[in-house]
């Protein structure tokens, strides 16, 4: 036998009588009286440590917990301030003025009388027809979306594609309802693929289909997308309908 290959098996069989060794040493440790403080005070601090542990991470979910409700109020703040807005924008321009008071104080001159000229009626505005939009989905709803519809996605990915989606709708059927006329070339073009898509069961509503999606937003219509449509699907915010080849995707 090679010395260099006997070096290596004596070396090898010292390694293991070493680490034999070490255990019969630590089979007894917890018997020496020396080493039973120490082996106390390890397991109290791992007790403590444990604790810490369980208190973080409880104190972890109920942070979770305090940021969903706030994005659902800071939701529910953007609604009511768009409304306040649509309201302060579309105050009435006439509004009925306080008659001055009959009764005069002895001394006094009478109040001048004050003439309402009733304003000269108003040429009735075009009314803008109703386009349905999509509502935003819960923090509920989205945990109750079955995990594996969920993969890697957030409840806040989930509300920016209905954002997006209905940019969508809305960018088609505003095309839709205005006149021939005021379009151009590529808006024209739209309108003709528009009309080709509808059919007898999609009259009275409102959906899109993917090159919608394309032309109006920044979306890819990729695996990842029809992966969310899926959750959409879930909630009940869209249902699919099929013909001519074409899959649309109708508001529910």
């Amino acid at each position: 036998m090679d010395s260099l290959e006997l070096d290596d098996l004596c070396s090898h069989v010292n390694s293991k009588i070493s680490i034999i060794k070490k255990t019969l040493q630590l089979r007894h440790i917890g018997q020496e009286p020396s080493l039973r403080n120490v082996l106390s005070k390890v397991a109290y601090e791992l007790h403590l440590l444990c604790g810490l542990l369980n208190r973080a991470e409880t104190e972890v979910q109920r942070q979770e917990t305090i940021a969903k409700s706030l994005k659902e109020l800071q939701m529910t703040l953007e609604r009511d301030a768009k409304e306040v807005s649509h309201i302060s924008d579309n105050i009435p321009p006439h509004l009925p003025k306080k008659c001055p008071n009959s009764n005069t104080v002895p001394g006094e001159e009478p109040p001048v009388e004050v003439k309402v000229i009733a304003p000269e009626p108003a040429k009735k505005p075009v009314k803008e027809k109703h386009i349905k939009e999509m509502e935003l989905i819960t923090v509920q709803e989205f945990a109750n979306v079955p995990a594996y519809m969920k993969n890697r996605l957030t409840y806040e990915q989930i509300n920016h594609l209905i954002e997006d989606f209905n940019k969508a709708v809305v960018g088609k059927y505003k095309i839709m309802h205005q006149p021939l006329k005021s379009l151009n070339n590529v808006a024209r073009k739209q309108l003709g693929r528009f009309k080709e898509e509808e059919t007898a069961d999609t009259k009275g509503l409102f959906f899109i289909v993917d090159q919608d999606i394309k032309d109006f937003t920044q979306v890819k219509v990729d695996k990842r997308f029809h992966g969310m449509l899926s959750i959409l699907r879930h909630c009940h915010r869209i249902r699919e309908q099929r013909g001519k080849g074409i899959v649309r995707y109708v508001v529910c």
